[in-house]
């Protein structure tokens, strides 16, 4: 297996991905396996001035890696811009945040610090 890297990757679709990419032969077929793919959408903001609007590639999941045949590429291009790769990591770092340290209601009752330490009293003085 080749070792991976990131790229910019040209899809049939017209689509324009960037992720981190590694490449495998599996049935004398060749396919990427890519990482957290994400959308770089360039925004020119007032004054002339650009920035980027960074999305993930496939938003109805929440699976971080996909595989593509080759087959579906019209190009590839490794990428060793520090700028794309500095975005990249820091949207990986916010959509890990997001899942390790979110708090839904569906997790359980959440309540604030003097109801719950109201509930608590009651249960201990009734044990």
């Amino acid at each position: 297996m080749e070792e991976d890297f990131y790229a910019s990757i040209k899809l049939k679709t017209g689509e324009e991905i960037f992720a981190r990419v590694t490449p495998c032969e599996e049935k004398n077929k060749f396919i990427l396996l890519i990482t957290n793919p994400i959308v770089i959408t360039e925004i020119e903001q007032k004054q002339g001035k650009c920035g980027y609007k960074i999305e993930p590639w496939m938003k109805t999941t929440t699976e971080d890696m996909f595989v593509i045949s080759m087959d579906d590429v019209i190009t590839i291009s490794e990428n060793k811009n520090m700028l794309m790769i500095s975005m990249h990591h820091s949207y990986i770092q916010k959509i890990n945040l997001n899942k390790s340290n979110f708090i839904t209601r569906d997790m359980g009752y959440i309540s604030n610090i003097n109801d719950a330490k109201k509930m608590l009293e009651n249960i201990y003085k009734n044990l």
